[in-house]
């Protein structure tokens, strides 16, 4: 190591160096709020080397630190020290961790250090991890309604603590009765995939680092795609770094029943002392506040209280806030101020992998050919495709025979043999014609303007996907064209579909339209 490099200063050093190069909100995020590393000399293989022990608060931290920075922290400090430098992360123990230093070796603050490098920091920049923490424990400590409202009902806080609350059964584990979250919905369960890579990217940094970054996170996207499997997982996630956090997962419709309810009582009171007091708020189908004026209003008072304590808001949609019709431009704009991501319908891949998962959870191992034809099937969401499994699996139960494609035919003859009666190429036609607004002639019309060839192209490529015919079929069926021609477009659709989420949307339209 450098004569004039401590191990301290080595740490200290690749910190300002990683300010330097890393986005803002990444380094207050992710580096920041790191304890100092222990430095220590090693030798190997007779050549000196230097061990950087990091310590890291939580599991999401340590799995997202290694993935994504790791690599470059080894190369900074391995510049740095002149000798090779290994870094060994690992998990401390709650009471060990303190915040990285705020003072540099050359005596600047961590502050005026970022601010050396043009960027923000100090006492502007958001709090740490450890302090958001710190904050949000501390509010936790105190009663629900001490904390909103000094002189409210007892009884409300006593729905967060661990009281049941209205409309959850009895019977449920502790944890669940509490905060509502299905403890089996977790990050481990979700299968990760294109479709909902970025959701679940962001998902991951605010269970790591809730309040601090992406605050609100809203998540579109259709049916039975996951987005309720992903809020729930973030709150495990919170609960199981931090047991005593204020979480709490509901359906948009219990907010309204909610708000009806202290409406007629006139204690308005409860309702902030419930929802004001959050550390996070997971709250489905945001749709549904569509026209509720008094749920607008306190929504968005809950939503404004939170976001000032730094406590985290996390919603889902079928579409996205500025698509959201009869609600206040307030919430939406609200709405729009965080992160906005969509999850996708998932690709033919990521099905066959949700459909053997699942399998496996149920003991009843999947061969892959079976999930393939399956999943080629089956494409509408996740929660269809966990049905047809469910009808697989049980027929093979029942009839105490083996699963293979035979048996997933049968047991999903009724499927398929209603997809097949409903999905013509001529209904496929007729569907995309009137969604972009052209003729349905000039699907086999010779004319070629890019408006009228990229809905031909759209049609040709659903009809391979959704019906039994050959290229050659589909050809004779858009005005005589030959499969050349079909085989183009099939390819052509289908790769831009991996990379464009905005016709990867209309498909998904599309296709649930042509299957409803």
């Amino acid at each position: 190591m450098s004569a004039d490099l401590s191990g301290a200063a080595l740490w200290q050093r690749g910190c300002e160096r990683l300010a330097a190069e890393l986005p803002e909100q990444q380094f207050n995020t992710w580096i920041r709020p790191l304890p100092p590393a222990e430095v220590a000399q090693q030798d190997e293989n007779g050549h000196e080397a230097v061990l950087v022990s990091l310590r890291v608060p939580n599991r999401f931290k340590l799995d997202w630190i290694r993935s994504q920075y790791a690599g470059r922290i080894e190369a900074i400090l391995t510049e740095l020290a002149g000798k090779p430098a290994r870094l060994e992360l690992s998990l401390a123990p709650r009471e060990a961790i303190a915040p990285l230093p705020r003072t540099s070796p050359s005596g600047l603050s961590m502050g005026q250090v970022l601010q050396q490098h043009g960027l923000r920091g100090g006492a502007g920049a958001a709090p740490s991890g450890l302090q958001a923490g710190a904050e949000a424990t501390s509010v936790a400590a105190r009663p629900a309604a001490a904390a909103a409202n000094p002189a409210a009902p007892a009884t409300a806080a006593s729905l967060i603590q661990g009281g049941a609350a209205p409309g959850v059964p009895a019977n449920l584990p502790p944890s669940a009765t509490r905060h509502r979250i299905n403890t089996s919905l977790t990050f481990d369960t979700l299968v990760p995939g294109r479709a909902n890579q970025m959701a679940r990217t962001a998902a991951l940094h605010v269970a790591g680092a809730p309040g601090q970054m992406y605050n609100p996170l809203f998540i579109y996207g259709g049916v039975g795609l996951g987005k309720t499997h992903l809020i729930h997982a973030v709150g495990n996630a919170l609960l199981k770094d931090r047991p005593d956090a204020r979480v709490l997962y509901l359906h948009a419709e219990q907010f309204i029943s909610d708000v009806v309810k202290n409406y007629q009582r006139k204690t308005f009171d409860e309702l902030k002392a419930k929802y004001h007091s959050l550390d996070l708020l997971l709250i489905d189908d945001v749709q549904f506040f569509a026209g509720k004026d008094r749920t607008q209003e306190e929504f968005f008072n809950a939503f404004e209280a939170l976001l000032a304590k730094r406590a985290h808001i996390i919603m889902t949609s079928d579409t996205y806030p500025k698509g959201l019709v009869d609600i206040d431009e307030r919430l939406t704009s609200r709405f729009d101020a965080g992160l906005t991501v969509a999850i996708e319908p998932p690709e033919l891949e990521m099905r066959v992998a949700i459909l053997i998962k699942k399998a496996d959870a149920e003991n009843a191992p999947m061969p892959e050919d079976v999930a393939f034809f399956i999943a080629k099937n089956v494409r509408a969401n996740v929660r269809e495709l966990e049905g047809a499994l469910r009808k697989v699996l049980a027929y093979s139960r029942f009839s105490h025979k083996e699963i293979n494609i035979q048996l997933a035919r049968e047991a999903l003859k009724d499927l398929l043999s209603i997809q097949n009666r409903q999905i013509s190429v001529e209904n496929i036609q007729k569907t995309v014609a009137d969604f972009y607004k052209i003729k349905v002639a000039d699907m086999y019309s010779k004319k070629r303007p890019a408006s009228i060839a990229r809905p031909r192209q759209i049609a040709m490529y659903l009809a391979k996907e959704l019906t039994q015919k050959s290229l050659p079929e589909i050809g004779e069926l858009f005005g005589g064209r030959d499969h050349t021609t079909v085989l183009h477009a099939v390819r052509k659709i289908g790769g831009e579909r991996q990379k464009n989420t905005e016709l990867n949307q209309q498909l998904h339209v599309l296709e649930q339209t042509l299957k409803g």
